[in-house]
C-alpha cells in the first residue's frame, strides 16, 4: 500500500493535466478549473488518508470537482436570482439573459445548467455511459438521458454551423 504522499504526487504527475482539462470542461474558464482542481485535491487528500491507492484517488478527486462545481453553480444562481435585492437594482439580467452566438463549445457548454453540462461532460467527454452517469451524479438513469436530451436540443442549434469536430 503507498503512502498517501506517494499517490499524491504519482495523480499530479500523471493525471494532473487531465483532471485540469476535465475541469475546464466544466467550467469554460482555466483559472477556474485549477481552482477547482486544487479545492478537489485538498479534499482529497487534507484528511487521513488510508487504503488510498492512485484509481482510488482520481475516482474521488473528479466526483469532488464535479461536486465543488456543481455547488458552486447552485450558490452562484442563487446569488443572481436575488441580488437586485441587495443592489435595489430591476435592470440586472439573469441567466436566462445570456445569448450565446457562433460555434463556440465553450459557449455554448455555458449555456447548459449544471446538471446537464455535467452529464455532457461525464458523458460525451469521459465516455461514461447513462447508469454510469447515474451513479456519479446520484441521480436515475432517466433523468440523466432527459438531461442529456435537453442538452443536445440546447447544443445543436448553437454548434450547427461549427466545425466537424466540435459537432
Amino acid at each position: 500500500m503507498a503512502s498517501w504522499e506517494h499517490v499524491f504526487t504519482d495523480l499530479a504527475e500523471t493525471r494532473g493535466q487531465a483532471l485540469l482539462r476535465y475541469a475546464y470542461l466544466l467550467t469554460g474558464d482555466a483559472a477556474e478549473a485549477a481552482d477547482l482542481v486544487q479545492e478537489a485535491l485538498l479534499r482529497a487528500f487534507g484528511r487521513t488518508t488510508r487504503g488510498l491507492t492512485l484509481e482510488s484517488a482520481e475516482a474521488y478527486v473528479r466526483r469532488a470537482i464535479l461536486t465543488i462545481h456543481v455547488d458552486g453553480r447552485r450558490r452562484s444562481g442563487r446569488w443572481l436570482r436575488v441580488r437586485h435585492l441587495v443592489a435595489g437594482r430591476s435592470d440586472v439580467a439573469g441567466p436566462e439573459g445570456a445569448v450565446v452566438n457562433g460555434a463556440d463549445l465553450r459557449s455554448a457548454l455555458a449555456s447548459l445548467s449544471p446538471r446537464q453540462r455535467a452529464c455532457v461532460v461525464l458523458h460525451y467527454y469521459e465516455d461514461l455511459s447513462v447508469a454510469q452517469v447515474s451513479d456519479v451524479l446520484g441521480c436515475t438513469p432517466g433523468a440523466v438521458k432527459r438531461h442529456l436530451s435537453d442538452a443536445r436540443a440546447r447544443l445543436e442549434p448553437l454548434l450547427t454551423d461549427a466545425p466537424e469536430e466540435l459537432r
